[in-house]
């Protein structure tokens, strides 16, 4: 299962909160299998079907092939200079 570094939870948390996402709200992530890439977007509440990622209430949504393709994963989260955030991926050891 996904998990979360605790700058990524620092990170979602802020974003959700700036963008009044709602309590059932989260980042979600989902893949585009034709562009081989993920999408990641806030969100008010999971799509049915997604799996929950809570960690100190900081939520993650993931479609079933996110899910499958970031398992065993954790997520990082990098704010820059100009507030752009940047999300990493990396395979646990």
């Amino acid at each position: 299962m996904l998990t979360m570094t605790d700058n990524a939870v620092l990170v979602i948390r802020d974003l959700a909160a700036q963008q009044d996402v709602s309590a059932d709200g989260g980042l979600r992530i989902a893949a585009d299998a034709e562009a081989g890439s993920l999408t990641i977007e806030l969100v008010p509440e999971p799509v049915r079907g997604d799996q929950v990622v809570d960690s100190s209430g900081a939520r993650i949504f993931l479609d079933s092939d996110a899910a499958e393709l970031l398992n065993d994963t954790s997520v990082d989260a990098v704010v820059d200079d100009d507030g752009v955030v940047q999300f990493g991926f990396a395979e646990r050891g």
